[in-house]
């Protein structure tokens, strides 16, 4: 039986850091430790670094960057860090001494390197150490707790101040000339105290949050690697949603349990070693100050919802392949908040329209997903990766080559010193994305994008990507040239929105749709994934939880204009082109 998590009796440092696959629940268990220890006398700042932030559906209230007091939890402050306000204050405070004192087409240039996604990348971790390194706020907070971003993100966040730190300590020049690292070099010093503070175990702990299902697990067991060769030794793992008594006889909530069960057995030995806590189920939605409180108190007995005779027969996903094949779109995205079921929405797009007839290539951008799991034996699809390693070297070779053939030594010298900056991993990854798009005219292109504020940063790019490719290499490719257009079209593009039946997923789609409307890219469908009020369950938790689904299945259906499927939860773990063709045309 593992130990529930109960930070009154959990010896907690100063800093935590909240991490994990996208929607596993770092928020809500970030959420209700920052309560707890403010329910104890302690006084908490809660932040979050997340650009896909929800904080402020937890806590219903307006959050910026400026910490704020929670009226309704006495000694908990909160703050959420936008990454576009830290990219325009970071840009002001490279380029405002200059004003005035430079002509205009210099001050123009500079804003133009420093347009870039880089930047928002470089901003926000100018706020993530100025909060860890700040004496006085360290100081007037007995903890700091840091809901962090999906774990691809939060890896490069967190492996920031050693990228950081190396690539000041090899550089000689660039960074003081007004471009992109300019000012860099005089925060070294806060840097080196980030390293420090983060490997400090008496200071610092992880949190690792997953669900107990084996795509999560596997991404908490590699974040757990990679952060321990950061430095970060001091680790903990939280598995959120844990059915605790599932009722007998009932084959759903039964097949539920045995699903976490297995998930968690069959869990790599790094992560067994680690101390191991559970967070049950909740029976309600965690949202609101009571509700957090409520997510770590004993389980509350949830009475049975009176279900009706016949369940809406809602469109599948049958329907979306319909109208994709009637439409003749070339180029397929899934977006939405991590965990929501992405992959494998875009998976079964891909076997479907495969099965179909059609030439499929299925692609991810996303750093925590697992395409390769779900579809391991598809056939008549051609599936690819964006390693990011690989992309950043193909990248730094080609611009070397093209520099050695026009530079003497100490221009190639200097172009190989800007390329150790962290910064070239986001150009790197970006043309990847467009020569995967530019391939839609020979086969129908499925990609399964990262979750959305970084698929939002990522598509950010695509108007300033070309100004920092020029600085760069001095060309600009035609996928690049060629990306924008074709996203706005909708002749040639479409875009699926992925979310579940709960508060902050579709929230979240929300605003991606709202952003990708802003950037002229209408969302053609949306897919309810992981229904569990499709399901004819009778243990009370999981009834009660399939209840609050349909709310949230009825204002999708309003903001979609009725173009949206509904899949069930199913018991197994979709893996194979069989089973996702038996999800395709579940009923």
């Amino acid at each position: 039986m593992l130990a529930k998590f109960d930070v009154n009796r959990i010896q907690l440092t100063p800093n935590l850091f909240f991490t994990g696959k996208g929607g596993v629940g770092k928020t809500s268990t970030a959420c209700a430790t920052a309560i707890a220890l403010a329910d104890q006398g302690k006084k908490v700042l809660l932040v979050s670094t997340d650009p896909a932030s929800n904080l402020q559906d937890v806590f219903e209230t307006e959050l910026d960057m400026n910490y704020k007091p929670i009226p309704e939890v006495p000694n908990l402050f909160v703050a959420n860090l936008d990454p576009e306000e830290a990219a325009a204050r970071y840009r002001e405070d490279v380029v405002g001494p200059y004003r005035g004192k430079l002509p205009p087409v210099v001050i123009n240039q500079m804003e133009e390197q420093l347009s870039g996604s880089c930047t928002v990348e470089i901003a926000s971790f100018n706020e993530f150490s100025r909060l860890l390194t700040d004496e006085k706020l360290t100081q007037a907070f007995d903890h700091i707790i840091f809901d962090t971003a999906p774990t691809g993100h939060t890896l490069r966040l967190l492996q920031l101040p050693n990228a950081w730190n190396e690539f000041l300590h090899n550089s000689t020049e660039g960074t003081t000339s007004g471009g992109l690292l300019a000012g860099l070099d005089r925060r070294k010093e806060i840097y080196k105290h980030t390293v420090e503070v983060l490997s400090d175990a008496a200071q610092t702990s992880l949190v690792l949050v997953t669900r107990p299902d084996k795509a999560p697990i596997k991404e908490a067991a590699r974040a757990s690697k990679e952060l321990r060769e950061t430095g970060i030794h001091n680790q903990m793992l939280v598995i959120n949603g844990w059915l605790e008594n599932p009722m007998p006889g009932d084959p759903v909530a039964e097949a539920f349990s045995q699903r976490q069960q297995a998930a968690l057995k069959n869990s790599p030995f790094d992560l067994q070693s680690l101390p191991t806590f559970t967070v049950p189920l909740a029976p309600f939605n965690v949202t609101g100050v009571a509700n957090v409180r409520r997510l770590f108190a004993e389980r509350q007995a949830a009475t049975p919802t009176p279900r009706k005779a016949t369940v809406r027969a809602y469109a599948k996903l049958n329907k979306v392949l319909d109208d994709l094949e009637s439409q003749g779109q070339r180029v397929i995205f899934t977006m939405g908040k991590g965990g929501v079921g992405k992959t494998t929405i875009a998976s079964a797009i891909a076997v479907g329209l495969a099965q179909r007839g059609h030439k499929v290539h299925l692609s991810t951008t996303d750093p925590a997903a697992h395409v390769e799991q779900v579809l391991n034996d598809g056939k008549d699809i051609t599936v690819s990766k964006i390693d990011q390693k690989v992309e950043v070297e193909k990248y730094r070779h080609e611009i070397l080559s093209k520099a050695r053939e026009s530079m003497d030594k100490d221009g190639v010298a200097y172009a190989e010193e800007e390329l150790n900056s962290p910064c070239t991993e986001e150009i790197a990854v970006f043309r990847a994305f467009a020569d995967i798009v530019e391939h839609a005219n020979e086969e129908i292109i499925v990609i399964d994008t990262a979750p959305s504020g970084h698929t939002l940063l990522l598509l950010d790019a695509t108007e300033s990507y070309h100004k920092e490719m020029a600085n760069a290499s001095g060309e600009v490719p035609e996928s690049v040239k060629n990306l924008l257009p074709r996203l706005r079209n909708p002749e040639e593009t479409a875009v699926v929105i992925v979310t579940t039946a709960e508060t902050t997923p579709v929230f979240e789609a929300e605003r991606l749709a709202a952003d990708l409307k802003r950037a002229k890219i209408s969302p053609n469908w949306w897919v309810i994934n992981q229904c569990i009020s499709m399901t004819s369950t009778q243990d009370p938790i999981l009834q009660v939880r399939a209840a609050a689904e349909q709310p949230w299945i009825e204002r999708v259906g309003e903001i979609s204009d009725h173009r949206y499927a509904v899949m069930p939860w199913v018991p197994q773990e979709i893996s194979g082109s069989k089973q996702l063709h038996q999800f395709i045309n579940h009923s």
